[in-house]
């Protein structure tokens, strides 16, 4: 079986493990890493559904569709299990989210697009409207020739965050609006009024939205993305299989009633 037949005609690519085995992150899922492993495919699962289905959106993008673990890790299942009846004498495990590997610098290397500002991954072909897996493996595939793993550092990003999060050393991820909307406990109310400003309930897509890189993305190939799209939550809604369900609905429910209270004021 080919290779690009394996991988769904999903991009993907191959870098060096050990570039990366002195940077892995320290997580339960490092356990799960073969024994004398060579290479990383990363692979890319492009998300973007096109602007008429985030008309009114009050969640990121990348929660519009079903929870992406769901969906990429069935996709990574079909590809790691192709792999092993291919090549029966090697070890492939696959990680998506939760992985010891640094995800972004492992696609950059692997020749799938660039690094940006806001420490996002950018395809040339689908823009940072991207979710990163990678597939570890004992197996030596050649990896891709070194090249640029920067944007072209136009700052739109910096200069777009509403909390100054992206800077020239980088992003404070503490300071980031994304980050602040997940957090537990009580909403700062700087916070709240960021989330009213930009109607996101979760998440923030800002630096994303004015990124040139961005600009003619293509839409995803990956019709369970299109299938479970629900680009607005209410606190009346089930959040099993969303993204978000992961905090739990205190927290929606908590952000929900900061966009509320804002509506009912300004009546």
């Amino acid at each position: 079986m080919k290779l690009d037949e394996i991988f769904c005609g999903l991009p993907y690519g191959f870098s060096s493990f050990a570039a990366v085995k002195d940077r892995l992150i320290e997580c339960r899922a490092k356990a799960r890493l073969p024994q004398n492993a060579e290479t990383v495919i990363s692979v890319l699962f492009p998300y973007y559904l096109g602007e008429e289905y985030y008309k009114n959106a009050n969640v990121s993008r990348y929660a519009v569709s079903a929870d992406y673990h769901i969906i990429t890790g069935g996709i990574m299942e079909h590809i790691v299990s192709a792999l092993r009846e291919t090549y029966p004498e090697n070890t492939f495990e696959y990680f998506v989210d939760n992985s010891p590997l640094p995800e972004v610098r492992c696609a950059a290397a692997a020749g799938l697009g660039v690094i940006g500002r806001n420490a996002l991954f950018i395809s040339p072909v689908y823009g940072s409207w991207v979710f990163l897996g990678e597939i570890v493996t004992d197996k030596y595939f050649p990896p891709a020739a070194p090249a640029e793993n920067f944007c072209v550092g136009c700052s739109k990003c910096v200069s777009a965050c509403p909390v100054g999060a992206i800077g020239d050393t980088g992003v404070t991820p503490e300071k980031c609006l994304s980050y602040l909307s997940q957090k537990k406990g009580e909403l700062d109310p700087a916070v709240a009024q960021k989330m009213v400003e930009y109607n996101c309930a979760w998440g923030c897509d800002i630096c994303q939205k004015v990124c040139p890189m961005n600009a003619g993305a293509r839409l995803t190939p990956i019709e369970a993305f299109f299938d479970t799209a629900r680009p607005y939550v209410t606190a009346a809604d089930e959040i099993e299989g969303r993204a978000f369900a992961w905090r739990g609905k205190k927290v929606i429910e908590r952000n929900l009633e900061a966009l509320n209270a804002s509506e009912k004021t300004s009546e």
